[in-house]
């Protein structure tokens, strides 16, 4: 516990700046991922066979290993942010694409109705009506993918990608040394305490965004 606490100590502004990178890295690459799958999601969820089609790409994408859509993507992409970002984006796209179409299926075909009984538009309905009543679903999927993307970031450390994951690879590398476990110890820990956060911040945010009529 001693060598865990002074390796903290002693690098605390490189654990910052790698916390920093990890948590902005997914941030970016989910709120990417949320804006392509809610308008697909949008376009594809009053038909059951294209909605079973952008799901069933998109689970297809997600039973790609890791290391293996990181190793497709270097050649094209290079080392670094680039496919890191990118791979990201495509695994974070199932959970928030699923519960997009869930959510607006979902919602009440009279409510609808009443919308259109009054003169709106489809576009109208969709944006001032559906929309809002899905987003308590979407954002269960944006934490879900959340929570996934910073486990995953961790293993873009093999394309040199931003974050945390360095950390662990290097203390791997060096099993035997005094610093290997504590390193490895410590990037973990922080990835875990991090999704946490931020989980409990997406909770925060469904607070104030939901009305409490769909809360309740």
């Amino acid at each position: 516990m001693h060598t865990l606490w002074t390796f903290v100590v002693d690098r605390r502004a490189q654990l910052l700046t790698d916390s920093y990178l990890h948590v902005s890295a997914v941030i970016q690459s989910v709120l990417i991922a949320a804006i392509v799958a809610v308008v697909i999601g949008a376009l594809v969820y009053r038909s059951s066979l294209a909605s079973s089609a952008a799901t069933a790409t998109a689970s297809a994408i997600l039973t790609v290993p890791s290391f293996a859509l990181l190793g497709l993507l270097i050649p094209f992409l290079g080392l670094g942010v680039g496919p890191t970002v990118t791979a990201l984006v495509l695994y974070a796209l199932l959970p928030i694409l699923r519960n997009t179409i869930i959510g607006l299926a979902s919602v009440d075909p009279a409510i609808i109705d009443a919308a259109r009984g009054v003169g709106m538009n489809r576009l109208r309905v969709l944006a001032r009506i559906e929309m809002p009543l899905a987003w308590p679903s979407i954002l269960t999927g944006i934490r879900v993918s959340t929570q996934m993307s910073m486990g995953i970031l961790a293993i873009a450390a093999y394309a040199k990608g931003p974050g945390l994951g360095n950390l662990i690879f290097t203390g791997l590398s060096r099993v035997g040394s005094p610093n290997a476990v504590p390193q490895a110890l410590v990037g973990t820990i922080l990835i875990v305490v991090l999704a946490l956060i931020l989980d409990g911040i997406f909770v925060l945010i469904g607070r104030f965004t939901t009305s409490r009529g769909i809360r309740d």
